[in-house]
Formats: C-alpha cells, structure tokens, sequence
C-alpha cells in the first residue's frame, strides 16, 4: 500500500499511475471521486456552498471508479467523465464541494471499501489524494508527500491544459494553485497536510522519471517489492 498526497500540480497522477503500472498493483485516484462529485452538483444546479443541497447530490450520484493504472477513469451515473471533471468549472468548484464534512464521509467510506478490496488480490495498490496517509489509510506501508513550488505546478497544469485543449494561461493556473492550496490547507475536515511519518519528495527540479526513480528506491527501501520486481 502506498499512500501518496500533496496539493495540485505536482505530478502526483501521473507518476502515481506509472509506478503502479511498474508494481504491478492497481490504481485508485480519490481526487477524481471528488470532482465526479462536484460535476454532479454543478448538472444539478447546485450551489457548491450550499451542503445540504451538495449532500443530497453526492448520496444520489453513482461512482465507479476504474483502478486500472494504464486505463483508470472515473464513471458518474453510468457516463465516463474522466475529461469533463478536468474542466475549470469543476475545479474552481471542487475545494468548496470536498470541504463538506458528509460527502468526505461518503467518499472516504467508499475508497476504504475499494481499497481493501484491491488489497486482498496480490499486486497492492497505489493511492493518491489529500488526505490519504493523514485519513483514509493512515496505516500504509509507505506514505510520501509530493510537493513542489507553486510557480512549477503552475507551469506544469498549464502545459497539461493546452495538451488536453483546454484553454488556460500561466497567470490565472498560478492564482487558482494558490486559490486551491489556501482553501485545502484551511478546511476544518482532512485538511491537506504532510502525515508525521510521510516521507516529504519535492519535484521542483525533478521531471516525472526522476520523481518515479525516488519513488521506486523508497518502495524498495519499505521491502514492498517482490523479488521479480512486482509489489510485496
């Protein structure tokens, strides 16, 4: 089990699903949960600082979450939306959505439940998010926090943008990066923080192999990996 948590724009999917792919185990992107979430609200025409009304949405939507690293996706009422929850709507909306105290009580519920069912089939499995090493499994084998300088995540969510084609400028992702980190640092449940016993990985001057490298000497270093290179 590897927990691995930081804010936006450090890479944190991508080399989550690449060591996942390289383990052998399987995937799971709770952020992802959150923002299927927060696409329903918005269909609904919700306001996301109203949380009954989010509450109400979040118990009526469905979830499926893929934990395939190399095809993972995410499913909302039976529709894949792994793109349409990468949109700016969601994202300005997702930090007030995931600050609800009850929807984070649904969804933690519901990635221990797809956890612990990845972690009676060999292989383990790769968990990224906020809150995972602090929260969701505060008891895995390995926890790592991925940070870097706001300047890079910035640089790095605008590359990201116009290679999906969406429209973005470094400006404004800088302000929202900030915008987000304030108010996912600042919630009263499962704020983002660093677990005492996360091992902290700054990725300002690292490209994803090199992120990838640390992170492969740290799994091995846990005894987490097999003999013939899979996950323990």
């Amino acid at each position: 089990m590897v927990a691995l948590d930081g804010p936006s724009g450090t890479g944190k999917s991508t080399v989550s699903k690449k060591l996942a792919a390289a383990l052998g185990a399987t995937y799971l992107d709770t952020g992802a949960m959150y923002r299927a979430v927060t696409l329903a609200v918005l269909r609904a025409g919700v306001d996301p600082a109203d949380g009954a009304e989010v509450i109400r949405v979040a118990r009526a939507a469905e979830l499926s979450m893929g934990t395939d690293p190399l095809a993972p996706g995410v499913r909302l009422d039976g529709a894949e939306v792994e793109g349409e929850i990468r949109g700016p709507e969601v994202t300005g909306a997702v930090s007030a959505v995931s600050a609800v105290p009850e929807v984070r009580e649904l969804l933690v519920a519901l990635q221990r439940e797809l956890i612990g069912r990845a972690m009676t089939e060999p292989g383990g499995m790769v968990v990224e998010g906020r809150d995972i090493g602090t929260v969701v499994v505060p008891d895995a084998g390995l926890k790592v926090y991925l940070t870097a300088s706001a300047e890079a995540r910035a640089a790095r969510r605008t590359a990201q943008d116009a290679s999906d084609g969406r429209r973005s400028d470094l400006r404004t992702t800088h302000a929202d990066v900030q915008r987000r980190d304030a108010l996912d640092s600042g919630r009263k449940v499962a704020p983002l923080r660093q677990a005492d016993d996360a091992v902290e990985l700054d990725s300002t001057d690292l490209d994803i192999d090199g992120v990838l490298e640390q992170l492969t000497k740290l799994v091995e270093s846990r005894g987490l990996v097999t003999g013939d290179g899979g996950a323990a």
